[in-house]
């Protein structure tokens, strides 16, 4: 997207006001205090992700730089009638933190996504000659200095360079957890595999480790995909390998009492059967899940201290890396995996499942959108979809196949299957997210969150709360300068740059919640999904009793201040593990939790087209198939019957071996022959 003039000129003054020039600050780094947003934040990265997003985000977003270029953006203010130009700097601020606390729910959400936006741009951006400006102010070291060499790629992808038709015995769309899984297992049987993959391929030296970079290339929507109020920013895979290329590494079983309420409850046996059990054994040792790391980052041990000074039990997290020494260089690494894995420490289906069913014959086609499945007498059989070749220019791919496995994710599969013609009353509806937020604490010591194992330690004490199998984990998140910058509370230009300037002294953990209540997934009239959830008064209640034990952990582990996540700022201070504050706990339940007066986010989005035995609420069957149509599968986590309450890769994984024996074992239903009378 190209930005008028005044455009350009408007966004350049909010980037000025959200990111301001700090002159008089009596600090000893002047530098990094006088650098203005302008000066660091590229207009036409933010053009680019505006591309990402759907048409209607766009228009808003136009709609809402229209407003800031007109005198009645004071009335927004009560203030003064001048274009936000012509405000002077405080005035500037003073109106967006009237947006930050507005009863108008439209403000609040152009606030957040104005914040969001410059935040990263201005820490997280960076080139490979210039690195970014303010990293040496904030002691964030950016991407390793050390040389991976580029080496050639182990899978050679196709590359049409005209229309093009495949046939193939079983078509996979999407190759990450779930499509990856089904893949390898088919081609290792000897089925003839082909896997379209919407995102790209990506190897080794080619994961530079910088975050814009990475996030924009690697992630669903160049990592802008939200909600459709904006209030919650999910994160999501979209490349080879999917999100097992860019996760955090946790490779959690399933909780028994999750697959026991899944078979009872949406009449799917197979969940507590042995040969699941057996499926997660087979995923597990793929993937060399283990937990023989040798150290935890700073983050993650403040979670063990503090976990353990308050006699509650913290575990080592089982993580699927192989290969691992005691260097400096590995041990650093694993802090930039969510932006892939230089090193290939990571055992993602990239490195084990894709390449088993290279290795068998099967073929993969990278930066391809498929845009329909082609149905024929009640039958799958293939996909109309469009590659883009490395010059922009797109080509036609349709696909014949017997069989359609579609693995595109919980959010991709809905929209794919609504786009496809399918009419089943659930698809898309019972989105789960897992919906987070973030605990901060800031500590004496240097934390540098960037570095290690970005999640090696997990609480698990609060996972089934007041009788329920719903609750919280706590975790710890990656930690880089955009997506930190992103998350830290924005009350004003300069509060805001003296937390950034502490960045390798924070320490974050998450609250994961395991939502009982769900949102939906449908499509706008180009087919793009539009996703709608708003968190329900049960699980926000959980979520807050979750804030609170995070809030306790980070203080006995000596934080002498701790962020909580909520737009007004409420701040916790601490000396040698004693709250000065501890009522402002006490009036976390009072405050307003509407959207976008707080940050939630979701690094897993689950069952949009829920599997079980009962067809008439649940579009997939038991074996994978949908009801509605036949030899068309599904193996992402949008089959879950609900959401699995821990990081969901092993589950998916499980889940798609499972259904890939029933694959090998069965025929595809014919088609009918229409004889003539």
């Amino acid at each position: 997207m190209q930005f008028t003039d005044a455009q350009r000129a408007t966004l350049q003054a909010l980037a000025d006001t959200f990111i301001p020039a700090v002159v008089d600050h009596e600090a000893q780094d002047a530098a990094f205090w006088a650098r203005k947003g302008s000066e660091g934040v590229d207009i036409a990265q933010i053009g680019l992700m505006l591309d990402a997003q759907p048409a209607g985000a766009r228009q808003e977003f136009l709609q809402l730089l229209a407003l800031l270029d007109t005198p009645a953006v004071g009335l927004t203010w009560c203030k003064s009638w001048r274009t936000f130009g012509k405000l002077n700097p405080k005035q500037r601020e003073q109106l967006l933190q009237s947006w930050a606390s507005s009863p108008v729910p439209q403000l609040r959400k152009g606030f957040q996504a104005l914040r969001k936006l410059f935040m990263f741009l201005f820490y997280g951006s960076s080139t490979p000659e210039q690195g970014n400006f303010v990293w040496e102010h904030i002691g964030y070291p950016g991407p390793q200095l050390g040389e991976v060499v580029a080496t050639e790629k182990p899978i050679n992808t196709l590359q049409p360079l005209q229309d093009v038709t495949y046939e193939c015995e079983v078509l996979v769309i999407g190759s990450g957890a779930g499509g990856g899984v089904v893949a390898g297992e088919l081609a290792a049987a000897g089925q003839d595999v082909l896997v379209l993959e919407k995102g790209p391929y990506f190897h080794g030296a080619d994961f530079t480790q910088r975050e814009a970079d990475m996030l924009g290339r690697l992630y669903d929507a160049r990592g802008t995909l939200t909600t459709q109020d904006g209030g919650i920013a999910l994160l999501a895979g979209s490349c080879l390998g999917g999100g097992t290329t860019v996760n955090w590494a946790g490779a959690f079983r399933t909780p028994d009492y999750v697959l026991q309420e899944w078979a009872r409850e949406h009449q799917a046996p197979h969940f507590t059967s042995p040969d699941f059990q057996r499926s997660l054994d087979a995923v597990s040792r793929a993937l060399s899940v283990n937990t023989a790391y040798t150290r935890h980052n700073g983050q993650n041990q403040a979670l063990w201290e503090g976990s353990t000074r308050l006699g509650q039990e913290a575990k080592l997290i089982p993580r699927n890396e192989t290969g691992l020494t005691d260097s400096e260089d590995h041990f650093q690494g694993l802090g930039y995996s969510c932006f892939g894995d230089r090193h290939s420490v990571k055992q993602g289906t990239l490195t084990t499942y894709l390449q088993q069913a290279y290795d068998h014959g099967a073929r993969l086609l990278a930066d391809t959108k498929v845009e329909r499945i082609t149905i024929a007498e009640g039958r799958a059989t293939g996909a109309i979809a469009v590659h883009t070749m490395a010059t922009g220019q797109r080509v036609r791919v349709t696909v014949r196949a017997r069989r359609v496995v579609v693995a595109a994710g919980s959010i991709q599969t809905p929209a794919l299957l609504l786009r496809s013609g399918l009419a089943h009353p659930h698809i898309g509806q019972h989105l789960h997210l897992h919906p987070t937020v973030v605990v901060s604490g800031l500590y004496p010591n240097r934390i540098d969150a960037w570095h290690g194992p970005m999640m090696s330690v997990v609480n698990d004490c609060f996972t089934m709360m007041e009788g329920t199998n719903f609750g919280v984990k706590l975790e710890t998140p990656p930690a880089h300068a955009g997506l930190m910058a992103m998350v830290l509370p924005w009350r004003s230009g300069a509060q805001h740059k003296e937390l950034m300037r502490q960045a390798a002294h924070l320490g974050s953990f998450i609250v994961l919640t395991r939502d009982r209540d769900g949102g939906r997934v449908t499509v706008d009239r180009y087919g793009t999904p539009l996703i709608d959830y708003v968190l329900s008064d049960f699980d926000r209640n959980h979520m807050l009793q979750g804030v609170r034990a995070a809030a306790a952990i980070h203080v006995a582990a000596g934080a002498h201040t701790v962020l909580l996540p909520h737009g007004t700022l409420p701040t916790l201070h601490a000396t040698n593990g004693t709250l000065y504050n501890p009522e402002v706990l006490d009036q976390l339940p009072q405050l307003s939790w509407k959207p976008n007066q707080y940050s939630l986010y979701s690094a897993h989005q689950m069952s949009t087209c829920r599997m079980g035995g009962n067809a008439g609420t649940h579009p997939t069957s038991p074996t994978g198939e949908l009801y509605e149509v036949g030899n068309l599968f599904i193996a992402d986590a949008s089959v879950f019957p609900a959401c699995s309450g821990v990081n969901p890769m092993l589950t998916i994984m499980a889940l798609a071996h499972h259904t890939a024996q029933h694959l090998k074992n069965s025929k595809p239903i014919a088609r009918k022959v229409l004889v003539a009378s």
